[in-house]
């Protein structure tokens, strides 16, 4: 089973969430402060982290933003007592993958960890380059090329593209990139994926107007043509 690192200060808190843990069959380590997490999340490398974002040392948001500095993929779910949209943001800006405010359930932390956990086996599936003509994507180095010249792509047009690229010719919902690429606890619309896909192919594909590989499957959602 997954491994999952929870860093948490509150005693009660942490006991609960390991004890709940543990009984799905999950192997759990803890820690007690920021510094000690983050120090446990590099060195044994766990599957997923639950992180608070209040605790003495260092709080969340930087053991969050040192990961990804670090460029660490561990998915991170920040579990926290702050319920202000800003604060949700805030947290997904530095990096974080889902957002729990507490109290929450048990069934809803659990369906969190399942989703995050699925999203890193699909991540890990995925192929590590693909070639659009002219183009090269390097999802491993999270380079892109096209003739030859790098090309910029945000991290959020990578994870668009690498959804489409873990099953080629399928067709992926604009339901589904909000799902996986955004995540439960940001608020975008679909009219979001359409704009990151018509940035992909104004980058990637030789004419955008009549795209060649970033295929629009009408009604649903859109597909890649490798």
């Amino acid at each position: 089973m997954a491994r999952i690192l929870i860093v948490e200060d509150e005693l009660p808190m942490r006991t609960a969430l390991s004890d709940c843990l543990a009984a799905e069959g999950y192997r759990v380590l803890t820690s007690a402060d920021g510094e000690d997490g983050l120090r446990r999340a590099l060195e044994e490398q766990p599957d997923l982290v639950l992180l608070d974002i209040m605790m003495p040392r260092l709080d969340g948001f930087s053991v969050c933003a040192e990961l990804r500095r670090l460029d660490n993929p561990v998915p991170i779910l920040m579990l926290t007592a702050k319920g202000q949209v800003n604060d949700r943001v805030d947290g997904l800006d530095v990096g974080a993958d889902d957002y729990l405010v507490k109290p929450f359930s048990t069934e809803e932390l659990l369906a969190r960890v399942r989703a995050l956990l699925r999203r890193l086996q699909r991540a890990t599936a995925a192929p590590e380059t693909i070639r659009l003509g002219e183009a090269e994507v390097d999802f491993l180095r999270q380079t892109a090329s096209r003739n030859g010249r790098e090309v910029h792509l945000s991290v959020k047009e990578f994870a668009v593209l690498r959804l489409m690229a873990e099953t080629p010719g399928e067709p992926v919902s604009r339901q589904r990139f909000l799902d996986i690429v955004w995540g439960y606890a940001a608020f975008p619309t679909t009219r979001t994926v359409d704009n990151h896909i018509a940035g992909l192919r104004a980058k990637l594909e030789p004419n955008p107007n009549e795209p060649r590989w970033i295929k629009t499957v009408h009604g649903v959602g859109y597909k890649l043509e490798v």
